[in-house]
Parts: structure tokens; sequence; C-alpha cells
């Protein structure tokens, strides 16, 4: 019994660590990406024609932090990541 506790144990903490680490990846995301836009509105928002610049780096990190969102609650049971 004490094997299977710890075991859980084990799994309760790795799933929160992986948590916490999304969490605070996605913060930095979201300060960051708001620097970026302010940063293009600010400067260069009046003389572009076209696609801003700031969504390429958005759409790629959104794309990464959303694998990791959907794929860290299933690292402990690799049959159910994407």
């Amino acid at each position: 019994m004490d094997i299977n506790k710890e075991r859980d144990d084990d799994q309760h903490w790795r799933s929160a660590k992986s948590e916490a680490g999304f969490k605070s990846h996605l913060i930095i995301y979201l300060v960051v990406n708001m620097g970026m836009w302010l940063l293009w509105f600010l400067t260069d928002s009046v003389h572009t024609n076209g696609i801003p610049w700031p969504l390429w780096p958005s759409l790629g990190w959104g794309v990464a932090l959303a694998y990791q969102n959907f794929n860290a609650p299933h690292r402990n049971n690799p049959k159910k990541a994407l």
C-alpha cells in the first residue's frame, strides 16, 4: 500500500510541477507579447501596410505553449500524449 501511495504522490508532484511551469511560461508569454505589440504599435503601426511583425513570434510561441498545455497532464502516461 505504501508503494502505491508513494507512486501517487510522485505523480501528483510531477503534475503540480508541470502545471506551475506552464503558468509561469504563460505569464512570460503574455508580458513579452504585450511588449512586442506595444513596441510595434508605437513605432511602426502607421507605416506598415500588411501583416504586423509581432504576429509571427506570437503565433509560433503560442503554438509551442498550447502544445505544452495539452501535453503536460499526460506526461506520466505516454499513451495519452499528443
